[in-house]
């Protein structure tokens, strides 16, 4: 059996750090779970039980030790959790990684999730030598394509109908990151 992945405690910017999940974060999972929009493109749970709380930061110990993907909280300078970054493996065998990010809403428009995507990425091209990075954008989500530009990543394309979003289908950008730098 292989070794569970090793999710790093990482430094990002403007004194925020990111770090694996803990059972301490259910307030954070709570709050995400009042957002219209978090719980609909993650595992989240809406609405929000502890015992729910507890088995979504279960999930997030369950992708390191499946080896599919680096789950972690996004902490603020003041030590309070505020959001989610992960770096997902699935494509690994192709060369390519995938990332997503959330923050709550009491916490966004600080570069919260622009200062841990740039450490996630920083790290994955780093230490995972990771030749292509993706993530994907619903059109409409100005505020989260623009943090993906800011960290370096370049739009691709639209995917048309690519990924189920509660009970439809939904559009997004293609965004990547080559490992050159492109």
């Amino acid at each position: 059996m292989k070794q569970p992945l090793d999710v790093p405690e990482l430094a990002a910017g403007e004194g925020f750090t990111l770090r694996p999940w803990r059972m301490s974060d259910l307030g954070l999972v709570r709050e995400a779970s009042e957002d219209d929009y978090i719980p609909l493109i993650t595992t989240v749970p809406a609405p929000f039980s502890e015992a729910e709380g507890v088995a979504f930061v279960e999930r997030q110990w369950g992708r390191a030790t499946t080896r599919t993907g680096y789950p972690f909280v996004i902490v603020s300078p003041d030590g309070e959790p505020v959001g989610n970054v992960g770096l997902w493996l699935k494509d690994m065998g192709q060369g390519r990684a995938s990332l997503g990010y959330w923050v709550v809403k009491s916490a966004r428009g600080r570069g919260a999730a622009g200062t841990a995507l740039e450490a996630v990425v920083g790290w994955a091209r780093r230490e995972l030598c990771i030749p292509r990075l993706e993530l994907y954008v619903e059109p409409w989500n100005s505020a989260s394509w623009r943090t993906a530009e800011r960290v370096g990543f370049q739009r691709e394309g639209l995917m048309r109908s690519w990924q189920q979003v509660g009970t439809e289908r939904r559009d997004m950008f293609m965004y990547s990151l080559l490992s050159d730098g492109q």
